[in-house]
Parts: structure tokens; sequence; C-alpha cells
């Protein structure tokens, strides 16, 4: 096509300030994981064993941490719809800001604490949803996989940061320990809902709604040029055709993604897949168990350093796939993700099993065998981390975020982003009670759902890099196979508008511009 809206680089920013709600999701999982390991909130919201020592159990932390995140995806299709792109993330920042507020204002009340993180879960769930939405639809196509990528840097910086500021408020013996880094959710909510009113609505979404005047205005003022240019004529030429095409069979249901139609349930199916796998990649699993592994390698290191290390590996393990998204493309970087991982997982597994201690078993009563054992499971936990930020990590999300036709993409984003959030609600309530029976052995489990996802991938999921939304309707119309649609080539009329754009590019953007065909 003529272009893929937006490409200026002011459009590459915006789209990086909009990730930032990735930032927000990924604070909210990061700060409440360690809030239900400090002294202060087990006594305040924890329960009493017989000995008068509290804690929190297992379904009681479950239903903090995951609590209708998964309905906030949903919500998000209809506000995406009605409110627009930039109306959505206004609302559901505001809506996540005021559960946040709920939440530090608790003193003792568990119900006013499990309110906060229902409301704030609404919101970050929609979040987690409508930002790949956009990002998606204003996203330059050359770069578009490293824009989408971007918001699972957001994601585990968030993570990482949250575990930053609770290795400082771990010392604090008051409240301050976990209300300063549950609170400061709130700036990062005002943050975004403040820059929102200053950035533009989705151009397709625009064209959709029938807005054509303020769409060409958008994508001029993007691009740096006039709204009569003939760069700005031929997207919105396009994306009109493309949009009045998707259009004709009335109002988008919720059955359509799921109908034979442009192979809609493929689709949606394999973003759904795509965004189940991930949850079962195993990386999780040695967020919550971590400090178990360091124990009985000798390591002697406290659950909030351990935290901070995995952190920091994944977000060193995210950086590369800024660059590795569009050389190697999405197929490839799955399947060589779910192979690499499942080498690691399929080892900690074992040397986990036959090597290592009892847990609780003091350092001191270590034996050789439990320490090289340790030191293997823990080099190769890091490793898996390390992999799935690269591979696994982001490539779900941009495959979401650039799969479906404009008239039901956010009700199949929401299918998908709805699956992450119930897996991993499903993964940290039963993965407790599934350690307290097999151990490490558990890794068996992630290890044959890596198996699972290459075959998957394999024959399912095609190639998406380098085309633009509308050339992915014509793409599974094509009925290409998986493994060949690396070099599938899009119709001979999007060649001509790539003619039109390059001589468009030297003409007047030059090379300032990451302007895309």
């Amino acid at each position: 096509m003529a272009g893929d809206v937006p490409t200026s680089k002011r459009a590459i920013l915006l789209a990086i300030f909009i990730a930032f709600g990735g930032f927000l999701f990924g604070y909210d999982m990061g700060v409440i994981s360690g809030c239900l390991i400090m002294p202060d909130f087990i006594n305040r919201f924890g329960q009493v064993d017989p000995s008068g020592q509290a804690y929190l159990s297992s379904s009681r932390q479950s239903i903090i941490v995951s609590l209708l995140s998964a309905g906030g995806a949903i919500l998000q299709a209809f506000t995406a719809d009605r409110l627009g792109r930039r109306g959505s993330i206004l609302f559901w920042s505001a809506v996540f800001t005021t559960g946040v507020a709920i939440q530090t204002g608790t003193t003792y009340s568990l119900a006013q604490l499990v309110i906060g993180r229902y409301i704030a879960g609404l919101g970050v769930g929609a979040l987690s949803a409508i930002v790949p939405l956009y990002n998606g639809e204003t996203a330059p196509k050359a770069i578009r996989g490293t824009i989408l990528v971007i918001y699972q840097v957001q994601i585990i910086t968030g993570i990482f940061l949250s575990y930053l500021f609770e290795l400082g408020s771990q010392y604090l013996d008051n409240s301050g320990s976990w209300r300063i880094p549950v609170g400061l959710q709130m700036v990062w909510g005002l943050f975004l809902l403040s820059g929102m009113f200053f950035l533009p609505e989705s151009p397709r979404h625009l064209l959709g709604t029938g807005r054509s005047d303020e769409a060409r205005r958008v994508i001029a003022e993007l691009n740096g040029v006039l709204e009569d240019d003939v760069l700005v004529v031929e997207i919105v030429e396009e994306l009109d055709f493309a949009i009045k095409a998707e259009n004709e069979g009335g109002k988008a249901t919720w059955f359509e993604c799921f109908s034979s139609r442009n192979a809609m349930w493929r689709r949606t199916m394999n973003g759904m897949m795509l965004q189940f796998i991930q949850q079962l990649n195993g990386q999780n699993f040695y967020y919550y168990y971590g400090d178990t592994f360091f124990e009985s390698a000798g390591a002697g290191l406290s659950p909030y350093v351990i935290q901070t290390i995995l952190g920091a590996v994944s977000v060193a393990g995210t950086l590369p796939a800024l660059y590795f998204i569009e050389v190697w493309g999405r197929r490839k970087s799955l399947l060589l993700g779910a192979s690499l991982q499942s080498i690691c997982a399929i080892i900690v597994a074992l040397a986990g099993h036959f090597g290592l201690a009892a847990t609780g078993t003091p350092v001191s009563a270590l034996t050789p065998q439990n320490k090289s054992a340790g030191k293997v499971v823990i080099t190769f936990a890091v490793l898996q981390v390390f992999i799935y930020g690269t591979t696994w990590g982001p490539t779900p999300w941009v495959y979401l975020g650039e799969s479906f036709p404009l008239r039901v993409r956010p009700k199949s984003i929401a299918f998908g982003t709805a699956t992450n959030w119930f897996w991993n609600f499903m993964l940290s309530f039963f993965s407790p009670r599934i350690v307290a029976q097999i151990g490490p052995l558990i890794m068996l489990i992630f290890f044959c759902m890596l198996l699972v996802g290459f075959v998957y991938v394999y024959f399912l999921v095609p190639e998406t890099k380098g085309i633009t939304l509308e050339e992915v309707d014509e793409l599974y119309r094509s009925g290409v196979p998986a493994w060949r649609s690396a070099g599938w080539k899009p119709s001979e009329k999007h060649y001509h508008h790539h003619d039109v754009q390059e001589v468009h590019e030297k003409r007047v953007s030059g090379s300032e511009d990451v302007t895309i065909a």
C-alpha cells in the first residue's frame, strides 16, 4: 500500500510513548509479587496459623495477584470502538489510577485491597490489549515489529523497576515498605493519562468511523507534509478502500472472530494459542521459585535480590529482540525460542529433581552434588529467561497487534489478551500445588508445552514480517501454508503503491523519515 500511516520520527516517538502502557502492565505484576513477601503486608492482609504466625495462603495470594485482568482485556473491545483508541486509553488509564489509589489507601481491610486490585486489574488488563492495538495501527510497516517489541520491553522494564524499588523499600518496618512501591503506580498512570491528551487518534479508526478529514490531518502532520500531498492521498485512498471492503458484511460481532471469512477463526486462534503457550514457557516459574534454586546452590541471596537479578536478565534479553524481530521475522523467532528454551527446561527439570537438596535445607548441609546441581539449574534458568525475553516474550504481542482486520481488531486482540491473563492466573494459582507434589519436575510440563509450541508455529503460524496490515488479509486469503509464507508476496497493486511511496520519500521526506510502503 502507499503507506502504513504515520511514518515520521514523531510517529515513532508516539508509538514508544503509547507502549508505556506496557510499563504499567509489568510494574503492576512485579510490585504485587514483592508485596506478598513483605512482613507488614502479610500482617495486615494475611491469616494467622495456630502458632500465631501470620501468613498468606496460596489461594489468597492468587486472588490478590490476578483478579479480573482478563475481564478488562475483553471490556476494552467495547470502548476501543465507541471511544476510539485514544479515548479508550484515556478511560482505562483513569480506571487503573483509581484502583491504585484505593489499594494505597488500604489499612487492614482485605476487601478494600481486593476491590482496588479488581479496579486496577480491569484497567491494566484493558491497557494490555489496547496498547498493541493502537501501536499496530499506527506503526510504520518496516519497523512495526520493532515498535511492538517495545511494548514487551516496557513490560519487562516495569517488572525490573518494581523489583528495584522494593529492594530498597523492604528495609522499612512499616506500611511504607509496600505503600510506596504500590502508590508509585498512580504516578505512572497519571503520566500516561496526561500524555494522551496531546496524542492523535488512530487514522485507521478515524477512517473506519467516517472521519476522513481528521484522518488526513493526522497522516499529514505525522508525515510532515501538507494534507493535499500525494502521499496523504495515496494512504487515505487505499486505507479507505480496504476499510470499506472489510465493512461490507455489516457490523462486526464477537462470533465473526471465529468465522471462516478471511480465515478469521484461524487468526484468532493463532493469537490465543501464542498467548497460551507464552504463559506456559516456564519463565514465570523462575520468578516464583528462583530463590529456592539459588539457596540450593549456596548463594544465600534474599528473594528481593534474586527477583532483581532475574528482572535484569529479562531486560537484557528483550533488548536484542528490537533488532532480531525484523531480521529473523516472527516465525523464526518463535521456532528458535521454543527449541532453545525446551533444552533449558529439560536440563533444569532433571538436574533439579536429581541433584537439588530439599527445600529449606541449610546452606551448611548442602553436599557438593547439591551445589553443582544448583549451579546447573541457575545457569540454565537464567539462560531460559534470557531466551524468552528475545523470542517468546515479545513475539506473541507483535503477532497479536498486526494480524486482524480493522472491523474485528479490538475483539480479536481482546481474546488473545484475555487468554494471556487467564493462563497467568491459572499458572500462579496451581503452580504451588504442583510443585508441592513433584518439585522441579514441573519444568517437564513447560518442556512439553514448548515442543507443542514449536509444532504449532511451524504448521499454523504464517510470517507477517514486512507486510502491511491490509496485506495480512491477502496473505490469509491466499491459503499459502505457514511454512512457505516467508516467501509470499502481495499482489501487483501493492508493488505499484510501493513505487509511489519510494518516489515520494526521495522527493519530500529524505532520509529523516522512516516512511514505509
